[in-house]
């Protein structure tokens, strides 16, 4: 209960840790039925626990603000399911989860940011939305199983490296929206 500060990335690789109870007490922080970490409002989900086996997870819908690596290596995760009241996923938040295979962002959601995806190398399919202004810099490095994607007319800028060593990825959609294209962005797609 006496808890409250947890520094940044404190349970990244914790690899049999399955789940995170918090004091009812805490003025800080919480948790749900499945040992998830929440801020104490459930507005921004901190960590999910990486030894937890579950195939598949639905973030609350309070939670606005999916955490900086609050995913990262998930291997057990085939589906999750984000409630339209995130705004907002950090940096890595789903990186190395290898066994997501579909994702859809919902319309709450305004930026890709910076490595979200990367590494996903079970996803085959992503759905942006067109409220999604810019992918940002490895967002979907090594997503080896993506073989389309389609860009939404709402997208301005698709960073550095974003979608580069999708091997399988052989049809790209992009709008006449996009300004910017970052160096590399589709590098080594369509190669083994």
């Amino acid at each position: 209960n006496g808890v409250t500060s947890i520094g940044f990335n404190t349970f990244t690789y914790c690899d049999s840790l399955a789940n995170i109870t918090v004091g009812s007490e805490n003025p800080m922080y919480s948790n749900d039925k499945f040992g998830v970490l929440f801020d104490k409002n459930k507005t921004e989900l901190i960590q999910y626990p990486k030894g937890n086996i579950r195939t598949s997870y639905e973030i609350p819908e309070s939670v606005t603000r999916i955490g900086e690596y609050a995913f990262y290596y998930c291997g057990s995760l085939t589906n999750v399911t984000i409630g339209n009241g995130v705004t907002s996923i950090g940096f890595k938040a789903f990186a190395y989860c290898v066994s997501l295979t579909s994702m859809t962002i919902p319309e709450s959601v305004t930026r890709i940011g910076d490595d979200v995806f990367y590494y996903c190398t079970g996803l085959t399919s992503i759905i942006i939305p067109e409220s999604i202004t810019n992918i940002g810099n490895y967002a979907f490095y090594y997503c080896t199983s993506l073989t389309s994607v389609s860009i939404p007319d709402s997208v301005t800028g698709i960073g550095s490296y974003a979608f580069a060593s999708c091997h399988n990825l052989t049809s790209v959609e992009i709008p006449n929206s996009v300004t910017n294209i970052g160096e590399v962005a589709f590098y080594r797609c369509g190669l083994e």
